[in-house]
């Protein structure tokens, strides 16, 4: 089956996520996007319109949750959201200024307690909020959804989450996220023909309040990115990305490390292998002035690269820009993963996919390397392409035969 395609774009207004659905922004989503090419499945495996999804409380809180199934219907391309049934319903046209959005909400289940909804053939998300409903509105041009990073978005003082997932006739892909904040702690989960269940996405006995303080105790400003509510409530972790974008974070946070891999690579070569199961499949970068370009075994030039800044290393866009393509796009993943685990001037040779390499250098993605620290099987989606070298929090199976989200206790 060919490798999973995780698609992240950014606009200044309005971003188009690979699921097809928009939101104001910038912002991102490592979404779980199905095969773009694979068989058929066989008529005894066939995935059906539908399949259970399990929503089981284990916050420990009180308060009502509230559950969103959003995303675009695969078999038409039609955006809109679905009910507890598992029934699409198509967005209605939104306007400008954004109209609101049809109440999406399905009450979830209460603390100790789970429920069962249908979920369709969608490429989405599945939010869970807690103790209000989301505000969504529609433009124009499709959804708007949270933006939290804006201080003036309606859903900043609302603690949430979501996951994201594609289900199809090859299967179900469902993962947990980080790529745009870590807040609300939960796990995903995949039950397959033999009966077990496949999970990720939990955090280790203490992981919740353990990354939060390790975050506080990290100089520079990472700090910042921490946001709470007037009562006291912490709500989230912005990604760096976002962070710089709120002023939380400074931008140059890694203009040393990018100074230091251009200074290296001017004089010595860093060679990508972007595919695992193509060893053969080499290019070749090196610095000239203040581009990076990648030849081939022959020597042409395939691609180059601008010197990113930090936004662009943290959200593996704008001058790390990643098109599906067969060469461009994985060798800015190869180097979107390199610069955030802080690989590249330790490894000539990429994707360095040993986590016992990651993070090592003073100047990393700490949101990230806390992130991952703090993960029961080590697994996260803490930016855009954690999943170079299998590092990311997805699960996935070709008969799917339930799927699972768990909220995890606030601990």
């Amino acid at each position: 089956m060919p490798a999973l395609r995780k698609v992240l774009t950014h606009l200044a207004a309005t971003v188009v996520f690979a699921t097809g659905f928009t939101a104001t922004g910038p912002a991102s989503a490592a979404t779980a996007a199905a095969p773009t090419a694979s068989a058929t499945p066989s008529a005894e495996a066939a995935v059906p319109e539908t399949i259970p999804l399990t929503i089981k409380n284990s916050s420990g809180r009180g308060d009502q949750v509230y559950v969103y199934n959003i995303g675009t219907e695969l078999s038409t391309g039609r955006q809109g959201w679905a009910d507890a049934n598992g029934t699409f319903h198509a967005w209605p046209a939104g306007g400008n200024p954004p109209t609101p959005a049809p109440d999406a909400s399905i009450a979830g289940p209460a603390n100790g307690q789970s429920m069962t909804i249908r979920m369709p053939q969608f490429s989405g998300r599945v939010y869970f909020s807690y103790g209000q409903k989301l505000v969504f509105k529609l433009t124009t041009g499709g959804l708007v959804q949270p933006a939290v990073q804006n201080p003036s978005d309606p859903n900043r003082d609302i603690l949430f989450n979501w996951t994201e997932y594609t289900l199809n006739g090859s299967g179900l892909w469902i993962n947990s996220t980080q790529v745009d904040m870590f807040s609300a702690p939960y796990a995903v989960g995949v039950k397959v023909p033999d009966g077990t269940t496949k999970t990720t996405g939990h955090l280790k006995a203490g992981g919740y309040n353990g990354f939060y303080a390790s975050l506080r105790e990290q100089p520079g400003g990472w700090a910042n990115l921490i946001q709470t509510r007037a009562d006291g409530t912490v709500l989230r972790a912005l990604a760096p990305g976002h962070g710089i974008e709120a002023g939380a974070l400074p931008a140059s946070v890694m203009d040393d490390y990018i100074n230091r891999v251009w200074n290296t690579y001017a004089s010595s070569t860093l060679t990508v292998t972007p595919f695992a199961d193509q060893p053969g499949t080499k290019y070749f970068g090196r610095v000239s002035g203040n581009v990076m370009n990648f030849t081939n075994a022959s020597g042409a030039v395939v691609t180059s690269f601008q010197k990113p800044d930090s936004d662009s290393v943290f959200g593996c866009y704008k001058l790390l820009d990643a098109p599906n393509d067969a060469v461009r796009g994985p060798i800015s993943r190869t180097l979107c993963a390199g610069f955030n685990r802080s690989t590249l001037l330790v490894n000539p040779n990429q994707p360095d996919t040993n986590a016992g390499s990651f993070y090592q250098d003073g100047v990393t993605n700490h949101y990230a390397r806390k992130i991952h620290a703090q993960m029961a099987d080590g697994k996260a989606y803490a930016f855009a392409f954690d999943d170079v070298g299998n590092h990311e929090s997805l699960v996935t199976d070709n008969n799917p035969q339930e799927a699972f989200i768990t909220l995890d206790p606030f601990s």
